[in-house]
């Protein structure tokens, strides 16, 4: 008969990685405080047990979840804790390899394993926690994971090796768990998967993503709804009409196109051309008014010559995208990417991207000084020294522009709707004051 672990007096929960990472570690801290188990995530002071939640997409991402790893592994010999678990997708893909390593971590856990970790903590899994979730981020805004796992082919990724297959979460859970999170104060949704216009193909035999958002948008309470990591490839035009119509499904679109070269393009299998793209933008910046679109690129993924980082640079001038990321180009063992010869030194990659941000660091000037003495309304995030800290419907947390609004300007309260005019900007913020 299975012997279980005795339940720890305090846990403390480490997250690293995506907004996907922070939303499994809502879910393990909702599980934890239904088991009567205390709980703190981040603030691990005074935990015995620590469980880390790893990313393991990229170079650099992967080496601060062993750095992570083996911090708390020395604090584990030294005695400050009693137990190390280690979950998530850099567990997922490597625990075979780093558990003979790191002999000091209790047990390691793939990203489908949460039963097994809450039973190694003395807690029953509940399936009927359906949407339950301990906020970490804020208590006004959230994040919700549509689907987990991808069908795309692209060759740089390798999340579909962590997160497996495409699946979604069936449109009533969703709805359920967007309610939940409304009672307990959030006001704005971010949606989240690896693919959202693949949501519902494999449930309903057809993209449901149109009839997604207009179910959320009907939720009471919820102000903004927001939509991120829409690939351009067989996009989802019936989403537009919704977002158009709607006025708490934000005017923003997080699209990631990854590159423009049609040389590139096919390399990285993202099975779309520059022309398709281009269509594609066109179509949703004429038919959304004011839309603010996001992209994120990649620089220096093998088959990028010279050329193509050129035509990628004219295309980032031409399009003006509201907001954008740039990643340079990581070998990643077990993708297509891998076997082919990964050409661009890491220095070149990297002035690559500075290019870009360059650029972008125009763009995003010109487009934030068009928005001086308008009136936009902003939800404030938090208070940073003398400084309310809030974004406009056409900002992301942590990863887009932020309005700035000085304390002295009057009593503002964190999660609230304020009105502001818009008195400077800079290439990434905006000045404002309350009207």
């Amino acid at each position: 008969m299975k012997t279980r672990d005795h339940k720890p007096k305090k846990v403390g929960l480490v997250t690293l990685g995506c907004s996907k990472n922070t939303v499994d570690s809502e879910v393990i801290m909702g599980q934890l405080k239904n088991g009567n188990v205390e709980a703190e995530h981040e603030n691990v002071d005074g935990a015995d047990t620590i469980i880390i939640n790893t990313c393991g997409f990229i170079d650099n991402a992967k080496q601060e979840s062993i750095d992570t790893i083996l911090h708390y592994a020395e604090e584990k010999k030294v005695g400050n804790i009693e137990s190390l678990i280690v979950t998530g997708c850099l567990s997922q893909r490597y625990k075979d390899d780093l558990s003979p390593e790191i002999p000091e971590v209790d047990k390691w856990y793939g990203t489908f394993e949460l039963p097994q970790l809450l039973d190694k903590v003395g807690v029953d899994y509940k399936k009927e926690l359906v949407g339950e979730r301990q906020s970490s981020v804020a208590k006004h805004y959230a994040y919700t994971k549509i689907s987990e796992g991808c069908d795309r082919p692209c060759s740089f990724c390798a999340i579909p090796l962590m997160r497996g297959k495409h699946v979604s979460k069936p449109i009533e859970d969703l709805v359920q768990e967007a309610k939940n999170l409304v009672r307990d104060g959030v006001k704005e949704l971010m949606l989240i998967a690896q693919d959202s216009t693949f949501y519902g193909i494999d449930i309903y035999g057809e993209r449901k993503l149109a009839e997604l958002l207009d179910r959320l948008s009907d939720v009471e309470g919820l102000e903004w709804i927001r939509l991120h990591y829409a690939y351009p490839s067989k996009f989802p035009f019936d989403i537009l009409p919704i977002m158009n119509s709607k006025p708490n499904i934000c005017k923003y679109l997080d699209i990631p196109i990854q590159h423009i070269s049609d040389n590139v393009l096919k390399s990285m299998r993202r099975g779309i051309t520059k022309r398709r793209t281009e269509e594609v933008l066109d179509r949703i910046k004429s038919e959304v008014n004011n839309i603010a679109l996001r992209t994120t690129l990649l620089v220096g993924h093998p088959g990028e010559y010279e050329q193509d980082f050129e035509e990628l640079k004219d295309f980032v001038t031409r399009y003006e995208f509201n907001r954008l990321g740039v990643f340079t180009y990581s070998h990643e063992e077990g993708t297509h990417a891998y076997t082919l010869e990964d050409h661009v030194p890491q220095e070149i990659k990297q002035e690559r991207a500075d290019d870009i941000m360059d650029i972008q660091h125009h763009i995003s000037l010109a487009k934030n000084l068009q928005l001086v003495n308008t009136t936009q309304k902003v939800l404030i995030d938090r208070i940073e020294g003398d400084n309310y800290i809030g974004r406009t419907q056409f900002d992301s947390p942590e990863v887009d522009n932020e309005v700035i609004i000085g304390i002295d300007h009057g009593y503002l309260r964190v999660g609230d709707f304020v009105n502001t005019k818009i008195l400077e900007a800079e290439p990434f913020d905006l000045i404002a004051v309350p009207v």
